[in-house]
């Protein structure tokens, strides 16, 4: 029986799902001990073809795929795991590389008591060529971009709220339950909300590395944080002690634009504070992109993280008062 299952979601993710079993494949871990659950969403393109010509070539790795018809990514996990027979649950994504040594430090992280979920950091990569999905990727990492979501840049192991992906025992599922397929986003954070509510800690240690494609263009980005901050909104209804200030500003930055925007026409004053509020935040987001194009040499930057940025913050921003307002209405 394996010691581990590698569990990963997946829908039409031909270009990428052979890399992520190759990373997998040539960890420093047995395969006699490794499993690989794959829950895909039926996939349209050569996904499964894909997958099926690796294990041709590698069969040695035990690889099973499940069906996910519901294409949700809490119904995804909660497959997998029902399919998995390892004692410890590892959970990967399928745009992400876990790097050498990943699966062997989640181990000694998780025997060593340090959390009930164990996770490691992300090295956010570009997800496709040109100068706008450079600059995406380094607005992913950036500070300014992600408030103190650690795992996108720190390099100090320590308890935390969250980690992308993780490590737990299987046995934690009878504890606390699976994942929740009523969040179609931020179901993660709400698994170990639920952990730390039961005692639980959280464990990022930067020795457990993966690299991550970031999205290449700012429209899919939008789509992408628009979906974190409208089901956030959803979540903190059931654990509102969970909010972290990261969460909090962009919704009240949108709030601030439109309140001062509408408030202007009336009391045409509020539009100099419009004004001086946008022209801060711009000079806030060009001085960090300035850093950051100066530092790696790449001009680029300098025009696209502030829009990465902006954008980021307006679409989870907006996203979460488009939930908020659906609440207040009772949809």
């Amino acid at each position: 029986m394996p010691q581990v299952s590698v569990i990963i979601p997946c829908f039409n993710e031909e270009s990428t799902i052979v890399g992520v079993l190759q990373a997998v494949y040539a960890q420093d871990f047995p395969h006699a001990d490794l499993e690989v659950v794959i829950a895909d969403g039926l996939s349209t393109d050569g996904t499964r073809a894909a997958i099926t010509a690796f294990h041709t070539q590698q069969p040695d790795l035990s690889i099973t795929v499940v069906d996910n018809p519901q294409r949700l990514i809490p119904a995804a996990l909660n497959r997998a795991i029902a399919a998995a027979r390892g004692e410890v649950i590892l959970r990967l994504d399928a745009h992400c590389v876990p790097q050498p040594g990943y699966i062997a430090h989640s181990l000694e992280a998780l025997q060593a008591g340090r959390g009930w979920n164990v996770g490691g950091v992300w090295q956010v990569v570009p997800g496709g060529p040109g100068w706008m999905a450079a600059a995406i990727a380094a607005a992913a990492a950036h500070p300014l971009g992600v408030g103190d979501a650690l795992y996108r840049y720190t390099t100090q192991a320590q308890e935390v709220d969250t980690v992308p992906f993780g490590a737990f025992r299987r046995a934690l599922i009878a504890e606390i339950g699976g994942f929740d397929e009523s969040l179609h986003s931020n179901e993660d954070y709400e698994f170990n909300t639920r952990i730390r509510a039961a005692g639980g800690k959280i464990w990022l240690d930067p020795q457990i590395k993966s690299l991550y494609y970031a999205r290449s263009s700012l429209p899919a980005l939008a789509s992408q944080y628009a979906r974190y901050g409208y089901w956030k909104l959803r979540m903190l209804r059931r654990y509102p002690g969970s909010l972290r200030w990261r969460q909090a500003i962009p919704p009240l930055f949108v709030v601030t634009l439109l309140g001062l925007s509408l408030g202007g026409l009336w009391w045409p004053w509020l539009h100099k504070l419009l004004i001086a509020q946008v022209v801060s935040y711009v000079l806030l987001l060009l001085a960090a992109a300035a850093e950051r194009a100066i530092r790696t040499r790449n001009i680029g930057l300098l025009l696209g993280m502030p829009l990465a940025i902006a954008t980021m913050h307006i679409s989870w921003g907006g996203a979460f008062l488009r939930s908020l307002l659906g609440a207040l209405l009772g949809r």
